[in-house]
């Protein structure tokens, strides 16, 4: 089991059936759905602002989520796979969202629902993230509209989470 801890007289909030892994953190005014999955060495730190995750998202190994304090929260929506090494920060992501790895993604950005954020991208601060659509680059830009084949990737990715877990959730 990973690190919850209180601050500033909030604890983390979870629902059913979550798995937070040995070494991912925790902290703080953050609120998660059920079949939630932190993984490894990720950091959700609820110090400064509210964290609010939906049901059936994962967030991976070496992610950090992050807010401003008192000024950008962070709101998840449901079934997002938020990739290794991301940074996400005081935004707002839809439903049925996939964050590349190593992608950033900064305070007020808006992400719209069945969109894709590639690996490495970096989502300037306010950016609107049309639903459906691919954002790739430094700084980041449409690059194009999701097909079929990445919906069923999305779907796929937040739908496996849950597995992975079990298999640690049996071992002893």
């Amino acid at each position: 089991m990973g690190i919850i801890k209180s601050v500033r007289g909030y604890t983390p909030v979870f629902g059913d059936d979550c798995y937070i892994a040995d070494g991912a953190i925790v902290v703080g005014e953050v609120t998660m759905g059920n079949n939630c999955t932190v993984w490894f060495n990720a950091v959700v730190r609820g110090d400064v602002h509210s964290i609010t995750i939906g049901n059936n998202t994962n967030i991976q190994d070496g992610a950090v989520l992050h807010c401003t304090y008192q000024r950008a929260k962070l709101v998840i929506g449901n079934n997002v796979s938020i990739a290794h090494n991301a940074v996400v920060h005081g935004c707002i992501i839809a439903d049925n969202v996939l964050i590349g790895i190593g992608a950033i993604i900064l305070d007020d950005a808006v992400i719209g629902e069945n969109s894709v954020i590639a690996a490495g991208a970096v989502v300037l601060p306010g950016t609107i993230v049309e639903p459906g659509s691919i954002y790739a680059g430094i700084p980041a830009k449409r690059v194009k509209d999701i097909g079929d084949d990445m919906s069923e990737v999305i779907q796929r990715t937040a739908r496996n989470y849950p597995m992975y877990a079990g298999w640690f959730k049996d071992e002893k």
